[in-house]
Order: C-alpha cells, then sequence, then structure tokens
C-alpha cells in the first residue's frame, strides 16, 4: 500500500535537500511502517514509506533502473491486481525482473509503453516516476480515485504526495486556508480538485499530470461514459456474478494475513461469501470483522436510517461461511475519546466532522490490524449498484440538488452550517454554493441519444454519487485504515465492473422493485435468506445518549476558553445553547454540529491553519 512524497525542482539542487525530503516522507510513517527509502538527485527528490504486502523480502522503494539515455525511478502506492499478466507479458517482451512486486511490473510497463502503460493497470494505485531520460515526473491515480495523491506546484516545479501533510511538511508551503477553501469545507460536495489548502491539488481520478521543464499538463485518461447495454436480465445477473467472483478472487492475492469488513448487509455480506467460497477451494478459512456499540442490540430502537440493528445479520453471515469472526464493540467513551479525534482529524487532514462514524471506524481498523494487514471491504456497492434508499424516492429524483443532502441529517444545509460564525456564514453562503456545484456536476453527465424519462434521471443520480459522494467515501477508507497501518481494497470500485453496471438500464438495476435488485441476485448463492432480503442499513452509529452528552461537555469546555481560535469560525452563541440542551433530545443533525465543532477545534491545534477570509 505505502505512503509517497516528492519535490522537483528545476532551478535547485536538491542533493542539498535530503533532510526536508526526510521530513516529507516521514509525515506519512503510519502508511508504511515496514520501510523507508529515498532517491536523490539534482532536480528530483523521491520518498516512500512501505506496508509490505507482495513480495515482503523484495519490494522495497524507491525503485529504478538504469537505460543508456538515463535512470527511471518509481515510488509506488497501492496494488495493481493485474500484474502477474503483465509480468508474463513484459518478460515475453524482454523484460527481465530482479522480484516477485507489482511496483517492478508497474516500472517496466512504463518502460514499455511510456505514459500508455495507464491502459494497462487494473487496481488501485497512486504512483510517480521520474524519467531522467527526459527530465521529467509523471504521476498517475487510479480511475475510481481509491488511492489519494495531492500535489502542489511550485515556480520551479511541484510538490506531491500521498496525503497534504507530506505537502505541508516542505517550508516552501504555508497551510493557508481562504474563504474559497472553507466555502467547499463546510459545503461538502467534494468539489474535484479541492484539497482545502491554498495552491494545493487533489490529483483527479483517471488522470496523468506530467511536470517538466515547460511545466505542469494534466490528461484524463478514463472516465465514466455512457454507453448500450447488450445483456438483458438473466444475463446480466451472470455477467454481475462472474465479474465479482473474479475480482474477489483477484483482490485476495496477498503473502500477508487478510480478512473481510462484515457489517450484515448486502455489501459487505457478498464480498464475504465470495471470498470464504474462494478461500474454502484453497482450504483456508475467511477471518471477519465487524463494529457494534455496547448495549446497541438490546437497546435498538428503530430510525430514518436504519430499520434494524446489524448484529443478528453478522451472526448470520458468519455462520453461514463459517468465518472467523471477531466483533469490536465500542462503548460512548471509546469513541468521544479526544486522542482518538486527534488521530483521525490527524489522519484525514481536513476536519470533515463525521465524528463517531470516524472514530468508530478508525478503531475498528486498529483492532483488526493486531491480526490482519489486508481488509476487503463492501464500500461502494451503493454507488455503483444504486442502493440508498433515495435513489427509490421520487421527491429525490427531481431534487434540485445533491440527493444526499436531502436524505442525511448531517448533510443538511443546516446541519452544515447552524454553527459557523454568523459573519462567516452569510460570507461563505454556502446554500448557493451548494447550488453551483450541483448544476456543474449535473452538466458533465453523458447521455445516450434518446435517453429520456427515468432512465436519464437515473443515469444522472448513479453518476453524481460516482464522481462525487464515493469519493468522500474512499478517502476516508484510505485515510483512517492506512493510520494504523491496514490496507483496505474495495473490489466494487473495479472500473470494469463500474462500467457495466454504470450501463445497466435502471429498470434492470431495480428489476422487482428493491434497492441493488442486480446485486441481491447475482450474490444471492453465497448468502443466507436473511441478509439477502434485508433492506439497506447504512454504517451503524451510536443511540446512546451519553454519547451526545459527552460531546456537549467536550465543546461546554472550548466555550470555556475564551481565546480559543477555532470561534474565528464557530458561533459561540450556538455552541452555548447546544450544549445546554438535554442529551436525549440531541437529534442527529445537530449532534454532527457538535462533531465539526470539535473537529475544527483539533484541526486548528494540529495544522495551525492561516486564516486568509475576504
Amino acid at each position: 500500500m505505502c505512503g509517497i512524497a516528492g519535490w522537483v525542482s528545476f532551478d535547485s539542487d536538491l542533493t542539498r535537500r535530503g533532510d526536508t525530503l526526510d521530513a516529507m516522507t516521514g509525515t506519512m510513517a503510519c502508511r508504511g511502517p515496514d520501510g523507508r527509502g529515498t532517491y536523490l538527485r539534482t532536480h528530483v527528490g523521491l520518498g516512500h514509506r512501505r506496508l509490505a504486502v507482495i513480495d515482503l523480502a523484495g519490494g522495497a522503494q524507491p525503485m529504478s533502473v538504469s537505460t543508456p539515455a538515463g535512470e527511471v525511478a518509481v515510488v509506488y502506492s497501492g496494488e495493481t491486481y493485474n500484474f502477474q499478466e503483465l509480468r508474463d507479458l513484459l518478460a515475453s517482451q524482454g523484460h527481465t525482473f530482479r522480484t516477485e512486486s507489482d511496483t517492478e511490473v508497474v516500472l517496466h510497463a512504463y518502460l514499455e509503453w511510456g505514459e500508455s502503460l495507464v491502459d494497462h493497470l487494473e487496481g488501485m494505485y497512486a504512483f510517480a516516476i521520474w524519467d531522467e531520460r527526459e527530465e521529467k515526473l509523471v504521476l498517475v491515480r487510479d480511475r475510481m480515485g481509491i488511492k489519494p495523491l495531492f500535489y502542489h506546484p511550485t515556480p520551479g516545479g511541484v510538490l506531491f504526495g500521498s496525503e497534504p501533510k507530506a505537502i505541508l511538511a516542505n517550508p516552501a508551503v504555508r497551510p493557508v486556508v481562504d474563504t474559497d477553501g472553507l466555502r467547499e469545507l463546510f459545503a461538502q460536495t467534494k468539489t474535484p480538485g479541492w484539497a482545502l489548502y491554498r495552491g494545493m491539488h487533489d490529483m483527479l481520478p483517471g488522470t496523468l499530470v506530467t511536470v517538466d521543464r515547460r511545466g505542469l499538463r494534466q490528461r484524463t485518461y478514463w472516465s465514466l461514459r455512457a454507453a448500450e447495454h447488450p445483456d438483458g436480465r438473466d444475463e446480466t445477473v451472470g455477467r454481475t456474478r462472474e465479474m465479482l467472483t473474479g475480482i474477489v478472487g483477484r483482490q485476495l492475492i496477498s503473502d500477508v494475513p487478510q480478512c473481510a469488513l462484515l457489517s450484515g448487509g448486502l455489501d459487505s455480506s457478498a464480498i464475504t461469501g465470495l471470498a470464504a467460497q474462494q478461500l474454502a477451494l484453497r482450504g483456508d478459512r475467511l477471518r471477519t470483522f465487524s463494529v457494534d456499540f455496547a448495549g446497541q442490540e438490546e437497546n435498538f430502537v428503530p430510525d430514518e436510517m436504519r430499520e434494524t440493528p446489524d448484529s443478528p445479520f453478522v451472526r448470520d453471515v458468519a455462520a453461514y461461511v463459517r468465518s472467523a469472526h471477531h466483533d469490536v464493540v465500542l462503548n460512548p467513551a471509546d469513541i468521544s475519546d479526544p486522542e482518538v479525534r486527534r488521530a483521525t482529524v490527524g489522519a484525514r487532514d481536513i476536519p470533515n466532522g463525521f465524528g463517531d462514524l470516524d472514530s468508530s471506524l478508525y478503531l475498528l481498523f486498529k483492532a483488526i490490524r493486531e491480526q490482519s494487514t489486508v481488509a476487503l471491504s463492501g464500500e461502494s456497492a451503493d454507488e455503483v449498484f444504486g442502493g440508498y434508499p433515495w435513489f427509490h424516492i421520487e421527491a429525490a429524483r427531481h431534487a434540485d440538488t445533491f440527493p444526499w443532502m436531502m436524505f442525511i441529517p448531517p448533510m443538511s444545509l443546516s446541519a452544515r452550517t447552524d454553527h459557523i460564525e454568523p459573519g462567516l456564514r452569510k460570507q461563505l453562503d454556502v446554500g448557493t454554493y451548494t447550488a453551483d456545484q450541483y448544476a456543474t456536476a449535473l452538466a458533465e453527465v453523458e447521455h445516450l441519444d434518446g435517453e429520456t424519462g427515468l432512465e436519464r434521471r437515473m443515469r444522472s443520480m448513479c453518476h453524481l454519487h460516482l464522481t462525487r459522494f464515493v469519493r468522500t467515501l474512499l478517502d476516508r477508507k484510505d485515510r483512517l485504515s492506512m493510520a494504523v497501518g491496514l490496507e483496505v481494497r474495495v473490489p466494487f470500485c473495479d472500473h470494469r465492473l463500474v462500467e457495466y453496471v454504470y450501463n445497466t438500464p435502471w429498470a434492470m438495476k431495480a428489476f422487482d422493485g428493491r434497492e441493488k435488485s442486480l446485486l441481491r441476485a447475482a450474490a444471492a448463492p453465497v448468502l443466507p435468506r436473511s441478509v439477502v432480503e434485508r433492506v439497506k442499513s447504512p454504517y451503524p452509529s451510536p443511540q446512546n445518549p451519553g454519547y451526545a452528552a459527552q460531546l456537549q461537555q467536550q465543546v461546554k469546555e472550548l466555550v470555556a476558553e475564551p481565546d480559543a481560535p477555532v470561534f474565528a469560525l464557530v458561533d459561540r452563541d450556538w455552541a452555548q445553547r447546544t450544549v445546554a440542551l438535554d442529551p436525549a433530545t440531541v437529534t442527529v443533525a445537530v449532534r454532527a454540529g457538535l462533531e465539526r465543532v470539535l473537529d475544527l477545534h483539533t484541526w486548528m491545534e494540529l495544522r495551525k491553519p492561516e486564516l486568509q477570509l475576504d
């Protein structure tokens, strides 16, 4: 998996700046606890932190090859799942290999095909190649944006890293956050390329960036395209099952212990069932992990997001596939612990305010890492197959905004903005910004000729989820897992599956009137009936009012600090009113506001941003 960092400067001698490169690379030690390395030449520095997953002994980086015209070096993060096939192909064309790693295959693929190597890779990856022959840096990010990569142009070149903290460790960059940065932070529309800090960019999925003496150029090598779907319903179900089986099988390749995340929902259960089936053929038993909250099952109350607790369904799946299952049970003190918040905000670099969703996931990953290095996840199935409830609600289909903002309480406009300092709230005008971003996102959707009515609208909804919503979730999954050195793989993000299902007509995706009909039918043979019939339930959240009370107490202590920097952004009066509420009456949306206040406070302590407001 790993973390990468680097620096290209055509007007400096970087051989004298090894300490800075080490500092940049060192910020991501958690992403690569198994090794570190640097490559330093006159105009380039490449840094790498390694999490060893494939070829434990031979995959050290940076990795380079000498050619008659100069060296070519790579730092790589992620997994190329078809590396064995590519290795065989390249060997047949005369390439020789010193290791068994996928990194070396990527390096030789560049030597063979140049920038066109991107057309041959399948997987999740972000990497940088320095080509001394042309004095050129090539940055590549995978098609769905599973692995992160950020860059910051400079007058003489570029800085880059798997995470913003690597770039911020270079003294040439100041952590400036201006009004535009804050506007998107509170809007949470996942504007493509936004990275909060001024001058920094989140590299777009499916893109390739080159930097040489002429400057920086970017090109898109993959995007969601509209295409006719050739198969009938039975063929589509069979093809989906076949693809998922192959994808999961390929993603089970690892030289370290692996497992599956299991929530008892259709998505994670489908991956669990397929993985258990394939491991059984090898004589192995799958390990599974789930997260739960103390007393949640016994005291569960159905709400607008969740009809049932997860635990009974987790037990059904674990028994059905005969996995070695482990429950990670948390209590309010665990997920409200300020040190856990520091860990999650520090990992994400951005105070997104996901609160307990971040804390519990981080603690789950931390517990898993004690036994496994690789985990398979059901993340992104809802975006690919149209699984969220609002896909089936007429008002959401015709809403003039991002559909999830209508139906997820913490994503409502009031939840995103009520806690902002009134003057700043007016200045940011998050409502108008959100509307503008929605219009921009909608205009990017490509439709088939003659596509009208419900099919046209549902293509737009699927596109919005696959190009906006899913990127927030993938970033969260990567940062929190890599914060503890755990590699999480997401089979539903295989680009071939995404393309196939994206172009499947909505009438076929929901052929029985339920969410994810296509996935239910494809996965049914490896699942217990209870899970096949279960209604969609999102990632679990604690219902215990004791959790809200702990948040209120922490914000109360913050309000008591007369000079707390966070109140440059937060409405102190809102905070005072909210901490006085009866914890039992604190709504999910208000609780999200408390989370955001604490995340902002923690972020300002950790990153010490320079706020530059118009």
